[in-house]
């Protein structure tokens, strides 16, 4: 039998995240070097889903209450070697070359600071991720005064001049 599930990804607004798959239990100690030599004053938590052996959640990071975050989105997520990464004083581009050249990493699922929902399929085996949901759906083509905000708003954060 085959059955699909949403799971919403329960996090605060300014915390971003990337959900991604990897296929080895060393992910989780990759996943924290990668992060944690990536950007001076990175606060993380990471959670990788075991799907062999023990089948644990298994967690590291920096920061205790995005650690916490991140292993309960994981096991709530509970699909086969998924990864979640919670950020805090970085984006995901600060990482995401990084994470993706970690060689157990297979797939980046989503990098985003919007709402999330993970799709799952669920057989009598265990789960797996199908897809996301990132975000709200398109409200519309941008207009002038919206390439003007979005121009501004990426000088304001510091990723043009």
């Amino acid at each position: 039998m085959l059955e699909f599930k949403t799971v919403k990804v329960n996090k605060p607004e300014e915390i971003n995240i990337i959900v991604g798959q990897s296929h080895f239990i060393k992910t989780v100690e990759d996943l924290y070097e990668v992060l944690v030599n990536s950007v001076p004053g990175i606060k993380f938590g990471l959670a990788f889903v075991e799907s062999s052996g023990a089948c644990k959640v298994r967690g590291e990071g920096n920061d205790a209450e995005l650690k916490n975050l991140a292993q309960d989105n994981a096991l709530a997520v509970g699909a086969g070697h998924c990864f979640i990464v919670c950020l805090r004083n970085a984006f995901p581009i600060n990482v995401l070359n990084a994470i993706k050249a970690i060689p157990e990493v297979c797939n980046i699922y989503c990098a985003t600071a919007n709402p999330v929902e993970v799709i799952v399929a669920e057989t009598e085996t265990g789960r797996g991720i199908i897809g996301v949901i990132d975000g709200a759906k398109p409200k519309g083509i941008e207009e002038t005064t919206d390439i003007v905000w979005r121009k501004e708003f990426l000088r304001k954060i510091g990723y043009k001049l």
